[in-house]
């Protein structure tokens, strides 16, 4: 093996999380310019400055690369490890409105939402976007917000079915702006924006579900004329 040949090998392998890091970077800076379909793994590597050996031993193949840069935005939308345990109605709005926060923050960020563009502009050449898009950002998201749910509904602070809580929960604090995001038809909201829209929809779904308790007291009786 030449001098040249080993110090090659050394440079693809020092510092592997970098190179990786690296390598991800570049992948997805040619997936938003050309497309998936039309990226090659060389022109990856050409960008990342690393050999096609290397590109496949550190991250894996297009398919693979794609996932992990999906993954790694993904890893923003889980519930921050500092959030309030439920354990009453003040403490769980508190929760809600901290994780519909950090949700409309970060899945509003240019670059998450280009990844919203890329799956739909690949949806026939290349439905694995979407798919991996679903199954690791969308369901990274559903079971962090359906954890939240089970947690408020075992200390008997919500009453309804912790799936359907969630999907409420969501559908009140996005309403049309994702849509509106992937358009272009309005700018990325400020985090004044952000606070009081994740603020609106906690105050809207503790209004549509009470506390089990309070929807459950009996009424009093009419009076008798």
């Amino acid at each position: 093996m030449t001098a040249r040949s080993i110090s090659k090998q050394r440079q693809d392998g020092a510092d592997e999380p970098a190179v990786r890091q690296r390598i991800l970077d570049a992948a997805f800076s040619a997936f938003m310019k050309n497309g998936y379909a039309e990226t090659s793994t060389l022109e990856i590597a050409s960008r990342a400055r690393v050999s096609k050996r290397a590109l496949y031993a550190v991250v894996g193949n297009k398919q693979e690369m794609l996932a992990a840069c999906i993954s790694e935005r993904a890893k923003r939308l889980q519930v921050p490890a500092n959030l309030p345990e439920p354990r009453d109605r003040e403490t769980l709005a508190r929760t809600l409105t901290a994780f519909g926060t950090q949700l409309l923050r970060e899945t509003s960020d240019p670059t998450v939402v280009a990844v919203f563009r890329l799956a739909i502009a690949e949806a026939i050449a290349a439905p694995e976007i979407a798919q991996a898009l679903d199954s690791i950002a969308g369901e990274t998201t559903r079971a962090a917000l359906k954890g939240i749910m089970l947690r408020a509904h075992a200390s008997g602070l919500l009453g309804g079915h912790p799936a359907e809580m969630a999907e409420r929960f969501a559908g009140l604090l996005w309403g049309n702006l994702l849509v509106s995001l992937l358009l272009r038809v309005t700018n990325q909201p400020t985090a004044g924006e952000v606070t009081r829209r994740a603020r609106d929809a906690t105050a809207a779904f503790l209004k549509l579900y009470p506390q089990p308790d309070e929807a459950e007291a009996p009424r009093s009786p009419p009076e008798r004329g």
